[in-house]
């Protein structure tokens, strides 16, 4: 399945229907007096969010919607039948923005949650509505109001717990496979996650979290470099962040420098969210190279775990200290 996390679309809601001008003609009736009909409502546009969807790769395919116009009122009073709703369908996550103004229309975080994105015209009165005693016999109505129309822009942010960062084969897409059911594509050369891959994981009984694995990034990234341009965006609601950095990396402390700086460079609040360091990849490691690196200036000053996802060692103990991170920004 693709994976499409931006997509811009074109709305337009119903025109209202025209009020109607007639009077009524029944025997034995001599005055019979105006009876035209108000004209219906035009139909609205509404975002809703839906956790069975997990792209924006419909509105890829369709940019344009628009809904029903009310019918024109009738006589004997009739008011014309509304249009029908339009209902867009988009993932939790959601951010919808007035693509014009720039303005910030929605953020649609949880199922079901809603937003009327453009209103339909109101219906105009028919001739009965404005008859008085001065004017008995009104022979005029009025059309309906046009609907409102306006183009969005759709930005989807995963909804994840935990945010897995790091370079390219740094062993996010494994780590992420062990500790949940995702099966993201898994390779020895860089840029094999090219989409962000979304698991949960459950640390005991009524103790669960999810986790993205966001595609590798490298310097440069918040310019455009890579891939990491397309999903920093991703890991801007998440709890908590883990560094992923190989252990057998020969300079952590550049690369974790650069990580660091992709992530503020692109939104400087990241820098507030808390984090982990984990030394992926330790069973690459004799038992001389593992002590070594445990005593290291950089695994000690930054508290650095080692984990092999391969092997398993380290990884419980750490989902434990992710559940604590994310149980409190829960609370919170």
């Amino acid at each position: 399945m693709n994976f499409i996390d931006t997509a811009a679309v074109t709305i337009k809601a119903g025109d209202g229907g025209k009020g109607h001008v007639s009077f009524r003609r029944e025997k034995y009736v001599p005055k019979g007096g105006p009876d035209g009909g108000n004209g219906g409502d035009g139909g609205s546009i509404v975002a809703v969010a839906d956790t069975q969807l997990g792209t924006l790769l419909d509105f890829r395919y369709k940019r344009i919607y628009k809904a029903p116009s009310g019918n024109p009122g009738s006589t004997s009073r009739c008011t014309g039948s509304s249009g029908e709703d339009v209902i867009l369908r988009v993932p939790c996550g959601t951010i919808i923005r007035n693509r014009m103004t720039g303005e910030q229309l929605a953020d649609l975080a949880s199922d079901g949650s809603s937003v009327v994105l453009a209103h339909g015209g109101r219906g105009g009165r028919g001739n009965s509505e404005f008859a008085t005693s001065v004017n008995q016999t009104p022979r005029y109505a009025e059309p309906g109001t046009p609907g409102e129309e306006l183009l969005i822009d759709l930005e989807l942010k995963l909804l994840a717990d935990v945010g897995l960062v790091g370079f390219p084969n740094a062993g996010k897409s494994t780590l992420i496979s062990v500790v949940s059911a995702a099966r993201p594509k898994i390779a020895d050369y860089p840029f094999t996650t090219l989409t962000p891959n979304l698991g949960m994981v459950r640390v005991g009984e009524g103790r669960s979290f999810t986790i993205a694995d966001i595609p590798g990034l490298i310097e440069g990234a918040h310019e455009g470099k890579g891939l990491g341009i397309q999903f920093l965006r991703h890991i801007e609601r998440t709890a908590v962040l883990i560094y992923l950095i190989e252990c057998t990396d020969p300079k952590p402390e550049k690369t974790l420098n650069i990580l660091k700086n992709e992530l503020s460079s692109h939104n400087i609040s990241l820098m507030n969210k808390p984090y982990l360091i984990v030394l992926s990849k330790a069973d690459q490691l004799d038992a001389a190279q593992r002590t070594q690196l445990e005593q290291s200036r950089f695994a000690i000053g930054n508290r650095a775990r080692l984990l092999s996802a391969v092997s398993g060692a380290g990884v419980q103990e750490l989902m434990e200290e992710l559940w604590s991170y994310v149980i409190q920004s829960r609370v919170l």
